[in-house]
């Protein structure tokens, strides 16, 4: 089955959060929108670059009803040590979610087995917990926050605007589309 569309797995996992070590399971997603930004490992090197990314974007997508979860196959110790050691992963506000035993990360088709790693994936999971955006990089591609953003807005603006659909490098207040017979052979 396509991962669009799906429903997020049912997880239940150790976050490192504000500080604190607590528990997010697939319940506590659902209600609000949500970005699952899986990276293969802690102590690494492109990965700090893309989630300090994500952590200047934060309050950008707090203020769009978004909540973000970093999540590696890490543990959530291993990622209060980075967080404790690192510039780049202090900025972070969002919860980084354990998958030490990659539960989410095969719920999400991102594990790389032989390897015990993810690869670089991009969920953005609608207040229902399916799945609007899927994207998935090679591990040595870093990908953008402010596209993200972008995926976002518009995922949001078609969620709310029955019929509409959104063009290639959609920004928010651009015009939309609404798909008929009268478009067809005339873009």
């Amino acid at each position: 089955m396509p991962i669009i569309n799906r429903s997020i797995p049912e997880f239940s996992v150790q976050a490192f959060h504000n500080g604190e070590f607590k528990t997010v399971t697939h319940e506590d997603v659902k209600g609000k929108w949500s970005i699952f930004l899986f990276y293969p490992a802690d102590f690494t090197f492109v990965c700090p670059t893309e989630l300090e990314d994500m952590a200047k974007h934060y309050d950008e997508l707090q203020a769009l009803g978004v909540e973000v979860y970093s999540v590696s196959c890490d543990t959530h110790f291993t990622h209060k040590a980075w967080h404790d050691h690192s510039p780049a992963i202090s900025s972070i506000k969002y919860p980084m979610l354990g998958d030490p035993t990659g539960v989410l990360a095969r719920g999400f088709d991102v594990m790389i087995e032989e390897q015990g790693l993810a690869y670089r994936g991009t969920f953005l999971a609608d207040p229902e917990g399916k799945i609007k955006v899927a994207e998935i990089h090679d591990n040595g591609i870093g990908r953008s926050a402010k596209d993200m953003v972008r995926k976002v807005k518009a995922a949001q603006y078609v969620a709310q605007h029955d019929g509409e659909v959104c063009p290639a490098a959609w920004e928010a207040g651009q015009e939309t589309l609404k798909p008929s017979l009268d478009l067809v052979g005339k873009i």
